[in-house]
C-alpha cells in the first residue's frame, strides 16, 4: 500500500476556533484577508478531504495555552468534516499562537512525541540540544557564539505504520527572514541580516539532528515550512548557502532528498516551483515562493515515492476540479505538499 503524508501551513488557523476548541463557522472576518470564518473552514475541510491523507504535519496549527488545546480543535474539525487522519498531537509548545502539530490516522499508524538531544542548560550546548533548549554556534567565525531558541520548536515523531514500518519525522517552521517591525531602509536591512542569521543557525541545528538519525540508518523525513529555499534572496551570498541547502546536506555529507528543492537549485533563475502565494500591497500583485518541502532520507528516496504540490494553477488535475481549486486559494497563503510513499503496509 502506499502512504501518503502531507505538510500545510495554514493561515491563522488559531483564530477559527473559541477557547474549547469549537469551530467559529460564522460570518465574522477570518485572519485571512477578505475571508469569512465560516468560508476559511468551509475552504479547509475541502481541502483536508481532497488530500485524503494518513497524516498532515501542520503549520501554523490552533495553539495551546493554559486555555486552549491544539488537539482537541483539530480532532473537532477532523470529526466534523469526517477526516480519517482524525488524532491529533503536538510536542513542545510554542510561544506564538502558532504551533506545529500532527493530524494521522489512527487505523494506520501509530505516532508519539519522541525529542531527540540532551536537555541544555540556559547557556546553552553547541552538540544539537533538544528542540526546546538553547543552541550556541559562532555563525560568522568572530569565535563569539550566539544563542539561538527556536519559537516554534521542531516537532519530533517517532511513527509506527499498522504494518510496523518505523520512521522518524520532523516537523519544522523556522524563523522568518522577514523584517518585521523595521522602520527605515537600514533597520530593514540589519534586521533581515539578523533573522537570516537566526533562520540559517536554526536549520544548522536541525542538520546536526539529521546527521545523527542518517548515522543510525533511520528512516528520517523532516517537512514543514521554512521561511527559505535555494537562491530565495540576496543574503544568501552573504551567507554562503540557504538553510534549505543546510538541511539536505553540503559538501561530503549524507543528503536527504526533495525533488522541488533539487529543482531551485538546478535553476535559479528559470523555472522553479512554488508552494506559498502573498499578496504584496505596495506592487498590487502577487508573490510566489517554494517554502514547505518534505525532505527524505536516502533509503526512502530510493523507493521513487511520489512529491505533489496542490497549486491551484500549475497542477492539472486542480485546474480540472474547481471546488478544490477555489478551496485551496481561500484556505490559505500556502499550499499543501505531499509525499506518497509506495510498498508502506
Amino acid at each position: 500500500m502506499t502512504l501518503r503524508l502531507a505538510t500545510y501551513n495554514v493561515e491563522w488557523f488559531n483564530g477559527l476556533f473559541d477557547d474549547r476548541g469549537r469551530m467559529l463557522a460564522d460570518a465574522e472576518p477570518s485572519a485571512r484577508y477578505k475571508t469569512r470564518r465560516a468560508e476559511q473552514l468551509g475552504a479547509l475541510g475541502v481541502v483536508f478531504t481532497g488530500l485524503d491523507a494518513d497524516a498532515v504535519m501542520i503549520i501554523e496549527a490552533p495553539d495551546t495555552n493554559g486555555h486552549r488545546s491544539t488537539a482537541r480543535a483539530l480532532e473537532t474539525f477532523a470529526r466534523h468534516f469526517n477526516l480519517r487522519a482524525r488524532k491529533a498531537l503536538i510536542g513542545f509548545p510554542s510561544d506564538t499562537e502558532q504551533e506545529i502539530a500532527f493530524l494521522y490516522d489512527p487505523d494506520r499508524l501509530t505516532a508519539r512525541h519522541d525529542p531527540q538531544g540532551a536537555i541544555s542548560t540556559t547557556h546553552g550546548s553547541t552538540e544539537a540540544p533538544r528542540f526546546d533548549g538553547t543552541f550556541r554556534y559562532d555563525l560568522d567565525a568572530d569565535m563569539v557564539f550566539e544563542t539561538i531558541r527556536f519559537s516554534k520548536p521542531p516537532l519530533e515523531l517517532a511513527v509506527t505504520t499498522s504494518g510496523g514500518a518505523v520512521l522518524r519525522l520532523i516537523g519544522v517552521h523556522a524563523k522568518s527572514k522577514n523584517p518585521h517591525g523595521a522602520a527605515g531602509r537600514e533597520a530593514m536591512l540589519r534586521l533581515s541580516i539578523e533573522n537570516r542569521r537566526k533562520q540559517l543557525a536554526q536549520c544548522l541545528w536541525l542538520r546536526q539532528r539529521v546527521d545523527g538519525h542518517l548515522a543510525a540508518n533511520d528512516s528520517l523525513i523532516v517537512m514543514g515550512d521554512f521561511n527559505d529555499g535555494p537562491g530565495i534572496d540576496e543574503f544568501e551570498k552573504l551567507f554562503g548557502h540557504s538553510g534549505v541547502e543546510i538541511v539536505l546536506g553540503t559538501g561530503e555529507a549524507p543528503r536527504l532528498y526533495d525533488p522541488h528543492a533539487a529543482m531551485a537549485l538546478q535553476s535559479r533563475v528559470a523555472f522553479a516551483p512554488t508552494t506559498a502565494r502573498f499578496y504584496l500591497a505596495p506592487q498590487k500583485r502577487f508573490f510566489e515562493a517554494l517554502l514547505d518541502f518534505i525532505m527524505v532520507s536516502p533509503d526512502l528516496a530510493a523507493s521513487q515515492p511520489d512529491w505533489r504540490i496542490w497549486h491551484p494553477f500549475n497542477d492539472p488535475a486542480i485546474i480540472a476540479a474547481p471546488e478544490l481549486r477555489e478551496a485551496l486559494l481561500q484556505a490559505s497563503d500556502h499550499f499543501p505538499v505531499t509525499l506518497d510513499l509506495p510498498n508502506v503496509s
